[in-house]
């Protein structure tokens, strides 16, 4: 059976690596809830960085419970591919249950995915600068 573990490797540490996914974003898959921003890496596993914001999670119990959800359905993930991950958050969050945000967040590593591998051939053919997922 596979650990499901989550090492440093596999989450954005640092500013800078928040900046770059910031600065060259190619895949976006929106949600209600949630908003997912990704660029392809080097590193031949996905890395995941989390942005709550008290203006649409108040309370800090509320914000380590949809942290602590993302963190979970991200380790379950094994056919994620390279890329640099941001999850934001977005209002109404609170209100769901967490079989609710389980569905959700599941559903959007199934679109982020489909969206990466539609993009890998075009990123590998070195055209389409307008890549599906950009805007």
């Amino acid at each position: 059976m596979k650990t499901l573990n989550f090492p440093k490797a596999h989450r954005l540490l640092r500013p800078a690596d928040y900046s770059k996914v910031f600065d060259d974003v190619q895949i976006k898959v929106p949600h209600r809830n949630f908003l997912i921003l990704a660029t392809p890496n080097n590193l031949g596993h996905a890395r995941i960085g989390l942005i709550f914001a008290k203006r649409n999670l108040k309370l800090s119990v509320q914000r380590n419970r949809i942290k602590r959800q993302v963190r979970e359905t991200f380790r379950h993930q094994p056919d994620l591919p390279g890329m640099d991950i941001i999850v934001l958050g977005r209002q109404g969050l609170a209100a769901l249950e967490n079989q609710e945000v389980s569905q959700s967040l599941n559903g959007l590593w199934h679109r982020l995915t489909k969206k990466y591998c539609q993009l890998s051939p075009s990123q590998s053919a070195g055209t389409s600068p307008a890549a599906e997922g950009t805007g």
